[in-house]
This record gives structure tokens, C-alpha cells and sequence, in this order.
């Protein structure tokens, strides 16, 4: 984790970067899916079979990435604020997401496949809500590194913070529409008013304060079956019930990601 450079609890300017590296707790799930309400890092998980001339590998988290100059400026957050993708299994302010409702409060119900859900961060600070947003490329707004459609935060509550889960198969997405999100698993993150899919840019990095992290945009990427690559795989990592200081992503991995037991509950497994 960075570490500031001034000693703790050093402002640097107008900026307190405490509450950005501030560690969280994550939530912990009972059930094994994801609630509306919980609390959980989004995470690009590695692939080892994705291009050579990657500028990050390993698991990628997303980060708010706060504009360094505006900080110094300001007392308070500037919005809209950044993001980016990080080398980063510790959860902390920057990279601590939380599962919301769109359209009414549904704390503690399971968040499904196909259902509307917004993703809130308060950076580490106390009465600030910022929400995952994004919006047609246009001539003036775009991502930085790519010049696709970019994501940003605002606390500006509308239908530009409104995100969908959808199962990384195309072949059973549609069978698999209106069941549990299962936490910790590969799936997809979909934009509802753009259509584009949350994507980490692991070969094209932003020069940040806290160093050089990896690009993230909204734009969907298929290979020549039609299927999402790895960029747009996301995981909702929780919390380890064992250990409060990690997630159950630094766990061992099981020999494979195995969805047979949840296709042979929904009577799709033929074998």
C-alpha cells in the first residue's frame, strides 16, 4: 500500500491522503452471493493468457483516482473524480465500493443477474458519496489514454450510475438471468444506458499520484466467438471471514472456476 509521503496524518495541502489509503473492512457473505448494501473491491482478476506487452499483470482493483492539482486546491473531494486500475489486494478508501438499489432501497436482498444496481465509494470520507457513472463518447469527453468511452465518479444521482451483472457465457447468460451474483466469481459489469462494459486497460497506464496505474474505460471487447475477454471480467472480491485484514481473493484458488453444481441446480447440465 502507498505509503504518505509526508509521515501520517501529514495534510499535504489541502488534501488529507489518509482517508484515500485509510484500510476498510470488507463484508463478509454467509450465503456465498453479493447483497445490496455490502461492501466489496471490484477486481480484474490476472489472466495469464492475455498480451505480452501488458503494462500491469496480477489482480487489478479499481481505484477513484482524485486529480492531484485540484486536491492540493480544494478541502473537498472535486468531482467528476477519476478512476483507474491497481495492483492493490488490501481494501482501503480508494478501491472500497458499495453495492447499491437503483429504484428503492433493497439493503440486504441478493443482488441478481440482469438487475439494475448502482456502485457508491466515499474515498475514506466521512458524508461523501460518489457513484460509478458514465456516458457516451463525445468530441470533448473521452478517456484519456484510449479516446473510448470513459468512466468517472459524480455525486450526481441519475441513470448514468446505473450498472447490470451478466454471466461471462454468452450461451447460458440468458438461463442465468434473475439468479444470484455470486461473490468472488468472474462476471461481467454492463453499463444499462450505454450498453458498454466495464473494461481494465492493463497495457495503457495514467501517471497518478500514487504512480502509474492502468486505464479503465467503459467498451466492450469480444474475441472471434463472440465472447468477452478477460478485460471486462470483473470480480466482487468480500471479505475473509478468517482473517478481517484480507479478502477471499488472497485465498488459494481452486483447481478451476467450476460452474457445473449451479447448472445441474438449474437442470442445464446435459452430461
Amino acid at each position: 500500500m502507498a505509503q504518505n509521503r509526508y509521515g501520517p496524518g501529514v495534510r499535504m495541502g489541502n488534501w488529507n491522503e489518509d482517508a484515500y489509503l485509510e484500510e476498510m473492512q470488507l463484508s463478509i457473505t454467509e450465503d456465498g452471493y453479493i447483497h445490496y448494501g455490502d461492501k466489496v473491491m471490484l477486481v480484474n482478476p490476472d489472466d495469464p493468457a492475455v498480451e505480452a506487452d501488458m503494462f500491469l499483470g496480477g489482480d487489478l482493483s479499481l481505484c477513484m483516482t482524485p486529480d492531484e492539482i485540484q486536491c492540493h486546491l480544494r478541502d473537498e473531494l472535486e468531482v467528476p473524480c477519476g478512476l483507474s486500475a491497481v495492483q492493490a489486494k488490501t481494501p482501503i478508501g480508494r478501491n472500497t465500493f458499495i453495492i447499491l438499489s437503483v429504484h428503492r432501497d433493497a439493503t440486504g436482498q441478493v443482488l441478481r443477474y440482469g438487475q439494475d444496481f448502482s456502485l457508491g465509494i466515499t474515498g475514506g470520507f466521512e458524508n461523501k458519496m460518489l457513484y460509478l457513472s458514465s456516458d457516451h463518447r463525445t468530441l470533448l469527453r473521452s478517456s484519456k489514454r484510449s479516446w473510448l468511452q470513459e468512466v468517472y465518479l459524480t455525486d450526481e444521482v441519475s441513470h448514468m450510475n446505473c450498472w447490470q451483472a451478466a454471466f461471462p457465457d454468452p450461451q447460458l447468460r440468458l438461463e442465468y438471468e434473475g439468479f444470484p451474483v455470486p461473490a468472488n466469481a468472474k462476471i461481467l459489469i454492463h453499463h444499462c444506458h450505454t450498453n458498454r462494459g466495464l473494461a481494465a486497460h492493463r497495457h495503457l497506464f495514467l501517471s497518478t499520484y500514487f504512480g502509474k496505474e492502468a486505464e479503465v474505460v467503459a467498451h466492450t471487447y469480444l474475441d472471434s466467438h463472440r465472447v468477452e475477454k478477460p478485460s471486462n471480467h470483473w470480480m466482487l472480491v468480500t471479505g475473509n471471514p478468517r482473517d478481517a485484514s484480507s479478502t477471499m481473493s488472497d485465498l488459494p484458488k481452486l483447481p478451476a472456476e467450476d460452474t457445473r453444481a449451479v447448472e445441474q441446480a438449474m437442470g442445464l447440465d446435459t452430461q
